[in-house]
């Protein structure tokens, strides 16, 4: 566990207050459960910040196109439920393959590395020495860092790994991943539809459930936009409204291409 707290160091960072980026690189704002909290939450962030931003702009999407050609409700409900289970599970899988072939390619890379330390450490001591030197390490500093790794088998295996091949370790599950993917898909897939669905209760949205449910989907598309950031490091306000303005450019080329096309239904 590394005595910091990352997201305090991003802050910091964002704020350029080294006071602040010193305390959070202190014992006290790292408490090992919260580092570790952290760390599992981290590595699936991405899967549902862009899984959700697929999926609520893709299904907003059919249903622009859907109202473009001025369509009845229930062929928005029919033709989004099937992008919802037809895209959230292609997704998925892609994530899932994509994710293990990944995962397989750096297993067998290491176990070549692995090998050739047990085999051939000269070649590998003259590499890492190499990669040092092309750094702008002095030969004698160089040469004496590698014999401090080469004693340490383990720790050399993974600094060949990030230094000569450039391949950070990732111990994420694929299958967990393709499920958030997919999960986070749905559920933000699904908002775009919620103003159709209650339509049918409700007479205002009857006759207002397309602007409703821009309304919605533009709210969503600023949020996760906004949360993205926890990746990006970018300024919250400016990330959000880039999301929405992509959202609404995709949108609004599916509600034109309806409507052009709206004399075929």
């Amino acid at each position: 566990m590394i005595t910091r707290n990352l997201e305090k160091a991003r802050e910091a960072w964002l704020r350029r207050d080294p006071a602040a980026s010193r305390f959070a690189h202190s014992a006290a704002a790292t408490p090992a459960a919260a580092g570790e909290r952290h760390m599992s939450a981290g590595k699936y962030i991405k899967s549902v910040v862009y899984g959700g931003l697929d999926g609520i702009v893709t299904t907003f999407a059919v249903v622009a196109g859907v109202n473009g050609a001025s369509l009845s409700a229930g062929v928005v409900l029919i033709l989004g439920f099937a992008n919802l289970v037809a895209d959230g599970l292609s997704m998925a899988i892609g994530d899932y393959l994509s994710s293990k072939s990944e995962q397989e390619y750096r297993k067998a890379e290491r176990a070549r590395e692995a090998w050739e330390v047990e085999h051939y450490p000269e070649g590998e001591k003259k590499e890492l020495r190499e990669l040092y030197e092309a750094k702008g390490i002095s030969g004698p500093d160089a040469r004496q860092m590698v014999e401090t790794v080469s004693r340490h088998p383990k720790a050399w295996v993974d600094i060949m790994m990030v230094e000569e091949l450039g391949i950070v370790p990732d111990e994420e599950s694929p299958l967990k991943n393709a499920l958030i993917t997919f999960v986070s898909f749905s559920v933000f897939g699904f908002v775009p539809l919620i103003a159709t669905i209650l339509a049918r209760f409700v007479p205002f949205l009857a006759r207002n459930s397309f602007p409703v449910s821009a309304g919605m989907v533009a709210v969503t598309l600023f949020s996760l936009g906004a949360v993205k950031t926890k990746i990006t490091g970018r300024p919250w306000l400016g990330s959000g409204l880039e999301t929405l303005v992509v959202g609404g450019i995709t949108a609004a080329a599916a509600w034109g291409v309806g409507k052009l096309l709206s004399g075929l239904a």
